[in-house]
């Protein structure tokens, strides 16, 4: 008990260096892809957080990117970043009624312009996309320094409402020519599968990351003998989640993505789910009881609950045990933990308790004679501790005769059928009957109850 007591101190102080250089590792190499993209334009942030608002026209130049925008963008103030959502609304709406008046010409066209047109479609959707795109930037940065949602909404709604008009009214041949063009241009299908090939790319080396680091810890575990099977695999499994979801966090801010709405839904779910899953959190907290004070291994053969089997595996909810006929069996962890558990397996030795009874016209010196020749000759007993051959009681049908050999855990049950058969067989060699129930009637007649013959 006292060393498994000292055992989280253990782990905590050799194992959580390891855990620690791997979620560093992670961390500087999301820290490298997400800054040496950026790092040309250190100098424009620099410059850019001394000026006024930036020159629109600067700002809405096709070969200006996501990151030189925030850039640009990034030392407004909320009033600034308002007038400057304005301006580019009034941007945007410049190029949607130029978007307008080329599907309307479109429309009326003739077979042999409708391919031009459909180009200068392809080209004016795209810009302008790219501009709503930008908008979405400004408004999220505005609502980062203060914008109300009933300000910002708007914009949103505008470019929302603008898009569901187009795709209705849009020819369908111009319609399906925009997506072949958009899934191989730089801003439309090429950055998608970019972004999904390096997002996927991430994943798996955060996979590979917390892999190699659990197996290191399973490694090291191995060696300690106060740990058990059960701990370990627990302790495996949760390393490598704990490291992958932090990574994962990790990576996903470096790259822009804002982490507070996610955390705060976590922690109103965390709250919520804190009630609605009382008893599952019971088990959590009995299974790690269970795999701390280690009353049981995996392999051990235990009766908990009522229930007598060999333990298969635990998780942190339920223990699987595994009957003699081979039934399997799901435990709550509250079950097992709440009640009294016998390992049967735990000791290195037991004994095998039997009785035999003989009849009150044998001989008792000859039974307990039988029983010591066939105990010496099994190979399977242990010397030390030596049998125990007592006449235990005077029953009412019987003579019972103890008999408490000690064996190896494993052979218990060899020895229990064993004897049980080699000690039948050595009475009835000797004559010595094994005592059955038996009653015996004494008839006792007053003299004249007898009819006279």
């Amino acid at each position: 008990m006292k060393s498994a007591a000292r055992f989280p101190a253990v782990v905590t102080k050799r194992y959580c260096c390891l855990f620690q250089i791997g979620l560093f590792t992670c961390l500087w190499a999301a820290i490298a892809s997400a800054v040496l993209p950026t790092a040309s334009f250190a100098q424009e942030r620099e410059s850019a957080s001394t000026s006024q608002i930036p020159d629109i026209e600067t700002l809405s130049r096709p070969n200006v990117d996501k990151n030189e925008f925030l850039l640009r963008i990034v030392h407004l103030t909320g009033d600034q970043l308002a007038k400057l959502a304005e301006e580019w609304l009034a941007l945007t709406q410049q190029r949607t009624r130029e978007v307008a008046r080329i599907n309307i010409e479109l429309s009326k066209a003739p077979p042999e312009q409708a391919q031009t047109f459909q180009e200068q479609m392809h080209e004016a959707l795209s810009e302008r996309n790219l501009q709503f795109r930008k908008l979405g930037l400004i408004v999220k940065e505005w609502e980062a320094k203060g914008g109300k949602p009933e300000d910002t909404v708007r914009y949103e709604k505008y470019a929302a409402a603008v898009l569901h008009s187009e795709f209705e009214v849009t020819d369908l041949d111009a319609l399906v020519s925009y997506i072949q063009k958009w899934l191989v241009s730089p801003e439309g299908g090429l950055r998608l599968a970019s972004s999904v090939a390096s997002a996927l790319l991430w994943l798996a080396l955060l996979w590979a990351m917390a892999s190699v680091m659990t197996y290191a810890l399973r490694r090291r575990l191995k060696h300690e003998r106060r740990v058990s099977s059960l701990l370990r695999s627990f302790l495996s499994k949760m390393a490598f989640w704990v490291f992958f979801l932090v990574g994962g966090l990790l990576l996903l801010s470096l790259h822009g993505v804002d982490m507070t709405p996610l955390l705060a839904a976590l922690g109103g779910a965390s709250f919520i789910a804190a009630f609605a899953l009382q008893d599952t959190l019971g088990n959590l907290a009995s299974g790690l009881m269970i795999m701390i004070y280690r009353p049981f291994d995996e392999g051990d053969y235990v009766d908990v609950g009522g229930t007598a089997g060999t333990v298969k595996s635990v998780s942190v909810v339920a223990t699987t045990v595994a009957t003699p006929d081979n039934q399997i069996i799901v435990i709550p962890n509250k079950n097992v933990w709440g009640s009294t558990i016998t390992n049967v397996t735990a000791s290195a030795i037991r004994r095998v308790d039997l009785v035999f009874g003989i009849g009150y016209d044998n001989s008792i010196e000859d039974a307990l004679r039988k029983i010591e020749d066939v105990l010496s000759s099994h190979p399977l007993i242990l010397k030390t501790p030596e049998p125990i051959i007592r006449v235990g009681e005077l029953a009412d049908s019987s003579v019972n005769i103890i008999c408490r050999p000690w064996v190896n855990t494993p052979d218990y049950w060899t020895v229990y059928w064993e004897l049980t058969r080699n000690i039948k067989e050595a009475f009835d060699e000797a004559g010595i009957s094994i005592a059955y129930p038996q009653l015996d009637v004494h008839v006792k007649v007053e003299p004249g109850a007898l009819p006279q013959t």
